[in-house]
């Protein structure tokens, strides 16, 4: 059975975010390069930090606390004044201040040529990575069967 997911609108900032977050380091790091000079102002520098992890039975009963993640976050702003935050699991801070800044750029003008060069690329990466992830889960399914016995008739 195949599950066609719609894809997300990359309109969205939570999405883009998102997106953003999950994004291997290294592949962030092709698709953005460094800012040209002046850069952003940073408003809060690249920062490591830990936060608390929730989970909730079958998603729906109460919450507890599974346990602590490593993130790294970041806040900028642009010259024309937009503010891009970020926040990456893990400890790479050039990865959460390339995320910001494509978070504030996002903010602006660029919104449609970032959408193609960066957010796309990025969105065909992840999909690759499921459907890997998917492939190998389905190569470990199994299926059970039952014989009709004689007496069972």
């Amino acid at each position: 059975m195949t599950v066609s997911v719609p894809p997300p609108d990359l309109q969205d900032r939570r999405t883009w975010m998102g997106l953003l977050a999950r994004a291997r380091p290294e592949r962030l790091a092709e698709l953005v390069p460094d800012e040209p000079d002046p850069g952003p102002v940073i408003l809060r520098q690249p920062e490591i930090g830990t936060v608390m992890v929730q989970g909730r039975i079958g998603a729906a009963g109460s919450p507890f606390n599974l346990g602590e993640m490593t993130v790294t976050r970041c806040s900028l702003r642009l010259e024309s004044g937009a503010v891009g935050h970020a926040h990456v699991q893990g400890r790479s801070k050039d990865h959460a201040r390339r995320a910001a800044l494509v978070d504030a750029l996002m903010q602006t003008g660029r919104a449609a040529q970032l959408r193609r060069d960066v957010l796309e690329p990025l969105l065909r990466d992840e999909a690759g990575r499921r459907l890997a992830r998917a492939g190998k889960a389905a190569a470990t399914k199994v299926e059970f069967f039952t014989l009709v016995r004689g007496e069972d008739r």
